[in-house]
């Protein structure tokens, strides 16, 4: 059996209860002066009536150079001062309350300290406005990681602008500057980028030949950026090459083919679609041969009729296989005839509610141009890219030819 001392009695249990209240009313003052965050209560004029020891430490202050002599606006930058009299204190009066608004409080020393400031009005039982309480935090360590990410933000934008002018340099330099002028005819071309970021393997040029003949190309090298970029340079060299060498447009694909099959056969396979020709002076029209490897067929659009698709059916990838097929095709052009070639960038695009655009599409949208010059064709299809926005996936080369003349009425 215990001894009565052995457990504290009723008495015991009376004795501790002041002292337990004691020690919560001293904790408690002392979390209101030392809490992490800055307190202070001021009447409805703003003068300050209360404010702990946490803020004041912030500020530089001395307890009486405050309480009763200053408001909370005069703490505050000139700037955080009006916006407080002209948004804040108006806004608080008719919602009161009001939570996390960013201000900056000036320091005895003049130093600035951006906080986050929240306030309540307290009411009495009658329901008056009595005074408002605040709370304010540090947002030092905020606006530091605020300042941080925005520092690192334009450093990205500044490398994204290093990389995107390589890009079009790069890209420059696999297209011709200009198209050269030839006689008895028009040409056009554009390059339309899908992302300012990577360089894109599309291709094209137009080039003299012997015997009056002028050789064209247009193509599309698998794949984007540096690496595609120089598959692109070294198929468009050879095409330029072949071509000056030989006059049949399947012989220039076949030495492409070996060139590409020997340099990309290992683990990273390289491979285009190509469309090459050459065109002369017939009469007062034009003579042209066709030879597509892969390649989406040419749109002719004549000056009277239904606008057609120069199919050469069996031309298969450039530089896929050892020993590639590839097949022909030849057309007259006559006066106002136009020949348009292009890369799949374009009938692949996603328009009218993200569906695929075609080339069916494209046969009945150009069918009805009139004139269907070279300019007018070229300016139709930049339109048309344009209208897709963010729709073209993929990059889009364009050449077109047109015979002058013709019913332009």
């Amino acid at each position: 059996m215990c001894e009565a001392g052995d457990h504290p009695g009723p008495g015991h249990r009376e004795s501790a209860g002041p002292a337990f209240s004691a020690l919560l009313e001293d904790s408690a003052e002392d979390l209101y002066e030392h809490a992490p965050c800055g307190y202070l209560s001021t009447l409805l004029d703003g003068t300050i009536a209360k404010i702990n020891a946490t803020l004041l430490g912030w500020l530089g202050h001395e307890r009486d150079e405050v309480v009763g002599r200053l408001r909370f606006a005069d703490l505050l930058t000139v700037g955080g001062r009006i916006y407080h009299e002209t948004h804040f204190a108006p806004l608080l009066r008719m919602q009161g309350q009001l939570g996390g608004v960013a201000f900056e409080l000036k320091a005895a020393d003049g130093t600035r300290l951006p906080v986050l400031v929240t306030s309540t009005v307290k009411t009495g039982t009658d329901g008056q406005a009595q005074l408002i309480r605040t709370t304010i935090f540090d947002a030092r360590d905020r606006r530091a990681y605020e300042q941080e990410l925005l520092r690192a933000r334009e450093e990205a934008e500044r490398e994204r602008d290093r990389a995107q002018r390589l890009a079009r340099t790069l890209q420059q330099t696999l297209l011709p500057p200009a198209l050269p002028e030839v006689p008895g005819l028009e040409v056009a071309a554009y390059y339309h980028p899908a992302s300012a970021d990577e360089v894109g393997g599309d291709f094209y040029d137009l080039f003299p030949l012997t015997g009056g003949r002028w050789g064209f190309f247009l193509g599309d090298v698998s794949g984007k950026g540096a690496a595609a970029a120089v598959v692109t340079s070294l198929a468009r060299y050879t095409l330029r090459a072949a071509a000056a060498s030989d006059p049949d447009p399947v012989t220039v694909l076949e030495r492409l083919n070996t060139v590409l099959h020997h340099e990309y056969r290992g683990s990273d396979p390289r491979y285009c679609t190509v469309i090459h020709g050459h065109i002369e002076r017939r009469g007062d029209g034009a003579a042209v041969t066709l030879a597509t490897g892969g390649h989406p067929p040419a749109l002719l659009i004549p000056a009277e009729g239904e606008s057609r698709f120069l199919s050469a059916p069996g031309g298969q990838l450039v530089g896929a296989f050892p020993h590639a097929r590839f097949t022909t095709v030849d057309v007259l052009l006559t006066p106002g005839d136009t020949l348009l070639l292009y890369t799949d960038g374009l009938t692949e695009a996603r328009a009218h509610g993200r569906v695929r655009y075609s080339e069916e599409q494209l046969q009945t949208d150009l069918s009805g141009l009139r004139p269907a010059t070279a300019a007018t064709v070229a300016g139709a299809v930049t339109d048309l890219l344009a209208g897709f926005g963010d729709g073209v996936e993929d990059d889009t080369a364009l050449l077109v030819l047109s015979v002058p003349g013709g019913d332009r009425a």
